[in-house]
């Protein structure tokens, strides 16, 4: 799981990159290289009994599923509710399969 939470948080910083470039119109510098600096060393995460939780600068990502349940599957991606609670209204995706889609700002929802 160690090794999808660190591909899920480059795909997260992968994001972030892009919306500072324009996804590759502008260059990487002055304000904007800063700014992905500060991003890069401020995202983390905090292990719980339930859920791994994202977090950046001080706000929540989402969760990760650490055990398989009722509702959820181990590696399953959720939105936060709150600081400590995710919503548990539906998955955004699983970081065990290669087609799930995040963004800087949080999960994706699913289609």
């Amino acid at each position: 799981m160690e090794t999808e939470i660190k591909t899920l948080i480059a795909k997260i910083k992968k994001d972030y990159i892009n919306f500072c470039t324009n996804y590759g119109e502008k260059e990487l510098s002055g304000y904007h290289a800063e700014t992905v600096a500060n991003f890069d060393k401020n995202i983390g995460i905090k292990e719980g009994n339930k859920y791994t939780k994202i977090v950046r600068d001080g706000s929540v990502w989402g969760f990760i599923v650490k055990e398989d349940g009722p509702r959820f599957s181990k590696g399953d991606i959720l939105k936060a509710a709150t600081w400590s609670a995710p919503a548990t209204n539906s998955a955004r995706g699983n970081i065990y399969d290669d087609d799930y889609s995040v963004a800087w700002t949080g999960p994706h929802y699913l289609k």
